[in-house]
Formats: structure tokens, sequence, C-alpha cells
């Protein structure tokens, strides 16, 4: 079939490289979360606490942006989700801290021979502004995972007025994240 993919082609006129033959070193994992406002919540977002009311509603801290993040490195490693290795049925992690459950999942990764290449995440509401606390969440969410803060980006948005995030509801969370193999060490 004539201009059929190829994903291992020669390179093509621009310069973009084919994908060498039976590489799948590298894996991309797509994260999501949505919460709704509880209002005696303290509203924390990216490990920063952004209010002490109106946060949102869950088992744990319900921080929505952590929640995208590990549930984007559990899928590209094909480790599940965050449902499944932190039940919400669990009373143990009730109010738990959702950069902790990121540190474990960062580790989890790595004993699976797993290093994360970049994060790029982006919040979803109306308010608060993202932009103040971009800078202390990137630190944050890095610090959880180990990683250099340049290897996570991080924006909001809104969505002009619609569904429930436009209509004050609550917040949601998308992230992408790529992951390589670990680096190890030769021993002599």
């Amino acid at each position: 079939m004539a201009g059929a993919f190829d994903p291992v082609a020669p390179p093509l006129e621009n310069g973009m490289p084919a994908v060498k033959e039976g590489d799948t070193s590298l894996r991309v994992g797509l994260g999501f979360d949505a919460h709704r406002f509880a209002r005696r919540r303290p509203l924390v977002l990216g490990g920063v606490r952004v209010r002490e009311r109106d946060g949102l509603l869950g088992h744990s801290d319900a921080d929505v942006l952590a929640h995208a993040v590990m549930d984007a490195l559990l899928g590209a490693a094909g480790l599940g989700d965050i449902g499944t290795l932190f039940p919400e049925t669990d009373p143990e992690l009730a109010g738990a801290d959702s950069l902790g459950l990121l540190a474990t999942v960062a580790r989890l990764l790595a004993e699976q021979g797993w290093a994360l290449i970049n994060v790029d995440a982006v919040v979803i509401c109306e308010e608060p502004r993202i932009a103040p606390y971009r800078a202390a969440m990137r630190a944050r969410l890095a610090a959880a995972m180990g990683v250099g803060v340049d290897r996570v980006s991080l924006r909001g948005t809104t969505t002009e007025g619609l569904g429930f995030t436009g209509r004050g509801d609550g917040i949601a969370a998308q992230a992408v994240v790529l992951i390589g193999p670990a680096a190890t060490e030769e021993r002599p």
C-alpha cells in the first residue's frame, strides 16, 4: 500500500529519523484526574497547600496534579493505576499525602528499571490561578520523584466557563510522561 506508515522506514527528507527496529526502550504515559470541591478541606495542588478551605474531595489529600502524574508514570511502565496501587478502600490511606504516594510510585518505577525523562502537566480550573504557585509545585513534584526541576513542566488553563471545571465544580489535571531505561552502573 503506497504511503502506508512504516515505523522502520529510512529517515524522512526533513531529517526526522525512523524508529530503530525492535527498540521499545522509551515509553509514554498519560494520566488524568478530577475531583470536586469540598468546602472544609484544604486545597493541595502539586504538593503545595494553596488555601485552607474549598479544597478537593477525595480519600487522600485529593491532589489532582500529583494523581495525574502518578497515573501517567504507572501507565508508561505498564504497572496499572493509582486506584489499584492505593485503593480508596484502604483506611491507612485516608488523608494520605499524595507526594508521599508519588515518591512510592517513583521508587517502584526505579525498582522496575525505569527512569523519568520528563513530565508535562496541566491543571484545568477557573480558579485558583496556577502561575503564582507553579515554581513551588514543580519543585515539590520533582523532589518527590527524585529528579531535577528542569524535568517537570507545568501549566494552568481554564475551560472558558465550559464543563464542570468551568462551572467551578472542581479541578482536573492531565499529565504526560516519558520514561526510559534507567542507567546502570558498571562495576569493576
